[in-house]
């Protein structure tokens, strides 16, 4: 706010040591007090104490009051809008915002239905369009995040993606945090959170599972394609990887269709093209680059670091030793107290037993008791009831208001018209007579029965 009013102060004090400017011909009109702009059927029509608004379209930014630093173009844009710093640009942008600050909406119907929702931004047409309470989210493309309601954190550019986030508005953190960059990536997304896809359809299917990652086009295709909220904790970096996977999760691909017949399996770690193509669907396995990748020879050589710098046993000459591992740690390249110049060999006193791994439990998010969802629900609902209701109101005594200015209009012209059939109509008086006295012309209502009717016809279908 102090950057603006520096600017403001800046632009009048050009505008005192410049006298020698010409100004336009002939003068813009709206030169409203507030710097304040509004252009079109009652725009900014019920502007009071609210400065550095601009208002270019119909019912553009109507109720504004005292609001600052709004900024509506097109037709219907914050039309109901009375919180500060909205920027809406296209026909129905930001249309129902009421409470809602800091918000950009660039594009038909984006951000329509946003109420109480701050600092998102929706860039395309619908991009956003039904969220009401959820913040801060950012849309950019055609649809992208378009059923989203209540939820926040999210972020989605491509057309149609997330398309049908949070469409259950269960609350927090159903539907939060997840990002989708590419067409149609997490598009049937509802209640997941915590995914990133970036990739033209990645993660596809997925509606509940919860913290995967897919980078690559179609990468984790089908996971959680049931619904069933099971695929959690998956990795898949490549075009394809994991494109069949369900309900596995914990799993790590990387590599062109690497995985592709894991289904239900869990905790693998594959690593190079077409990796997993000849295994079936299984569990706890590491492939990296072998004979599964469909080759007939897998990877050729292998090379691996971080091995040589522990002493091992030099059975097999003095460049080649036994790898030892430790089977605690997982550690290749274990010293078995052996000495740097013992050519022989030893093996642990002990070898510990482990059992295999079991699939890890799906991640549990904070309680929601169902008497506070269901309060939530009823409270959301009533407060959409009681702003249709408000808004029917509004809309009421617009038109009746409409009706009143018309009759009155015509009944004055018909009066004047009688008296003297050659004076020119009040309007044109009543400017003239403006003009003369050097006094701005408030805005008029429509000036006849045909255009009021037109504009209450429009207005009752908001």
């Amino acid at each position: 706010m102090k950057t603006t009013i520096r600017s403001l102060l800046a632009f009048f004090w050009l505008l005192a040591v410049e006298p020698k400017g010409q100004a336009v011909n002939p003068p813009p009109d709206g030169c409203y007090s507030g710097f304040t702009t509004a252009e079109g059927c009652n725009a900014l029509f019920n502007v009071t104490t609210g400065a550095g608004n601009t208002g270019v379209g119909w019912y553009s930014l109507y109720s504004v009051g005292s609001t600052n630093y709004n900024t509506g173009v097109g037709a219907g844009t914050l039309v109901l809008n009375t919180a500060d710093s909205n920027t809406a640009v296209g026909t129905a942008a930001l249309l129902l915002n009421t409470s809602g600050e800091d918000n950009t909406a660039v594009g038909t119907n984006a951000l329509e239905f946003n109420g109480l929702g701050s600092e998102n931004t929706a860039l395309g047409t619908e991009a956003l369009e039904f969220n009401t309470d959820g913040n801060p989210n950012t849309a950019v493309g055609y649809a992208a995040l378009k059923g989203n309601l209540i939820a926040g954190g999210n972020t989605a550019v491509g057309y149609d993606a997330l398309l049908f986030n949070d469409t259950t508005a269960a609350g927090f953190p159903f539907g939060w945090y997840n990002n989708a960059v590419g067409a149609g990536a997490l598009i049937s997304n509802v209640e997941g959170y915590s995914n990133n896809a970036f990739g033209n359809d990645a993660l596809f299917f997925n509606e509940n599972g919860v913290a995967n990652t897919a980078m690559g086009y179609y990468t984790l295709w089908n996971n959680d394609s049931d619904g069933l909220g099971l695929s959690n904790g998956n990795t898949a970096v490549g075009a394809i990887a994991l494109f069949n996977n369900v309900d596995g999760s914990d799993n790590t691909a990387v590599g062109d269709s690497t995985g592709q017949n894991v289904i239900s399996g869990f905790n693998n770690t594959y690593i190079g093209d077409f990796v997993g193509s000849l295994a079936a669907d299984e569990s706890n396995t590491i492939r990296v680059g072998d004979f599964s990748n469909g080759n007939g020879a897998g990877s050729l050589e292998c090379y691996i670091g971080g091995i040589w710098n522990n002493f091992q046993p030099r059975s097999l000459g003095p460049n080649v030793v036994v790898v030892t591992l430790d089977l605690n740690t997982d550690h290749l390249g274990w010293d078995v107290v052996v000495a740097p110049n013992d050519q022989g060999s030893q093996s642990p006193a002990q070898v510990p037993q482990r059992a295999a791994p079991a699939p890890r439990t799906i991640p549990v998010p904070r309680e929601r008791p169902e008497l506070q969802h269901q309060a939530m629900l009823n409270g959301k609902v009533e407060r959409l009831e009681a702003t249709v209701a408000q808004q029917q109101k509004q809309i009421e005594t617009l038109i009746v208001q409409l009706r009143e200015q018309a009759e009155t209009f015509t009944r004055q012209f018909k009066e004047q018209a009688t008296q003297n059939p050659k004076s020119e109509c009040p309007v044109r008086s009543e400017q003239a007579r403006a003009a003369s006295s050097q006094q701005p012309l408030k805005p008029r209502p429509p000036q006849t029965k045909q255009l009021a009717s037109a504009i209450a016809i429009a207005a009752l279908q908001f």
